[in-house]
């Protein structure tokens, strides 16, 4: 944990959120400014910093992480199957849109009104 990390105080309960999931691992809380009518983020208690500083050895909670962002998306309210989805965004670095130096994933879905659904294909 990082002392002046706001996601590190958010996972500690030191600050207020929305939580909608913790285990020892991770935290998954709505994100304050949603870009869409699901928006949640998706940290590890650890501090790291970005996907830059992943290697190797994180494979195994990296892979539990993105294990877990499809059944957070369901459970909030994004579809699941073909016809449903839901986005994954990491940005890494100021330069990648980084705003908060705390690995975390956007997962975002839901309906988008202003986009017109897909017909099914045959």
């Amino acid at each position: 944990m990082s002392a002046n990390c706001i996601f590190c105080k958010i996972a500690a309960g030191d600050i207020p959120s929305k939580k909608v999931y913790e285990d020892e691992d991770f935290v998954a809380f709505h994100d304050i400014n949603p870009a869409a009518p699901v928006h949640l983020l998706l940290i590890p208690r650890r501090h790291v910093i970005s996907m830059q500083d992943i290697t190797a050895e994180d494979a195994g909670w990296l892979g539990r992480m993105m294990a877990l962002a499809p059944r957070l998306a369901a459970e909030n309210g994004c579809t699941p199957g073909p016809d449903g989805g839901f986005r994954i965004m990491i940005n890494s670095g100021v330069e990648g849109g980084q705003e908060v130096p705390h690995l975390h994933f956007h997962i975002i879905g839901g309906q988008r009104p202003w986009k017109g659904r897909m017909a099914p294909t045959a």
